[in-house]
């Protein structure tokens, strides 16, 4: 048996931590000596005190490391599998993050070189489309929907035509369970397959258009340059459904900067404006 200080120096573990795991019941001394109260351990407790340090330093609290020192080793690999999974998530999410502070690095240093969108009003026809209308967790779920469409093309041997576009259907920016209908011109019209169909989409006498170059990210200021030019526009109101045409994007651009996106914004002239 060993003293708590003599274990501690043997397995390289601060009499601290040893403490902490016997107070939180991930490693009990073999032996608490009952007249002096001394902890004691045994040799054989050292390959437990390295699966609690290696679960440690694999990031899983004590509740984790203590339901994980109760499973055999197929259900402890399935375990560890799960904390990988986890760990790529946050690291994602941390991604995102440094990708969004960048961004907002570069908007505040960059605040005297602000991007100014053009904005004209013109009318847009209607169009012969093949039409997939989907509700979908997200807006990044949009890039399947094309997969989806394009596969059915295809297969049916349909033309495409230039201009494929984007219509959202909410009435505001949600979070999820978006409503988004993908639009592929079409010369003629084949046969319709649920959720596909063959549709004249509806002309648009006066449609607020933006060119926004560059990563998507730039997106959103454009739609905030566009609600300052509606404000000194005040004739007009926006209605829905917004459209947007990826002219350059992922699939055919490899880089981001060189993206070329069109925003179309149907507009109204309000009423007073009519009389």
């Amino acid at each position: 048996m060993f003293k708590i200080g003599e274990f501690s120096k043997l397995t390289q573990v601060s009499i601290r931590m040893l403490r902490y795991y016997d107070e939180v019941a991930l490693l009990k001394p073999a032996v608490v000596d009952h007249w002096t109260g001394h902890r004691l351990y045994s040799v054989e407790q050292i390959p437990r005190l390295n699966k609690i340090l290696y679960l440690r330093d694999s990031g899983f609290n004590v509740a984790e490391i203590a339901q994980a020192l109760t499973l055999d080793d197929c259900a402890l690999l399935e375990m560890l599998d799960h904390k990988r999974l986890e760990i790529e998530l946050t690291i994602q999410s941390e991604q995102e993050k440094l990708r969004k502070l960048a961004i907002a690095k570069d908007g505040i240093t960059n605040q005297k070189n602000e991007i100014h969108y053009q904005i004209s009003v013109k009318a847009i026809p209607a169009y012969q489309v093949l039409s997939l209308r989907k509700t979908v967790p997200s807006y990044y779920s949009e890039g399947e929907l094309w997969h989806e469409l394009s596969a059915f093309a295809d297969a049916q041997k349909i033309e495409i035509t230039d201009n494929t576009f984007s219509i959202y259907h909410d009435t505001e920016y949600r979070e999820r369970d978006v409503d988004i209908e993908l639009c592929a011109p079409v010369k003629k019209c084949g046969k319709a397959e649920h959720p596909f169909r063959f549709r004249m989409t509806e002309p648009v006498s006066e449609m607020a258009c933006m060119m926004v170059y560059g990563d998507f990210s730039n997106i959103k200021n454009a739609y905030i340059e566009f609600a300052e030019w509606l404000q000194n526009n005040d004739k007009y109101q926006m209605t829905p459904p917004m459209r947007q045409i990826v002219h350059r994007g992922p699939w055919n651009e490899k880089d981001p900067n060189k993206y070329l996106t069109e925003l179309q914004i149907p507009l109204k002239q309000r009423q007073s404006d009519l009389t």
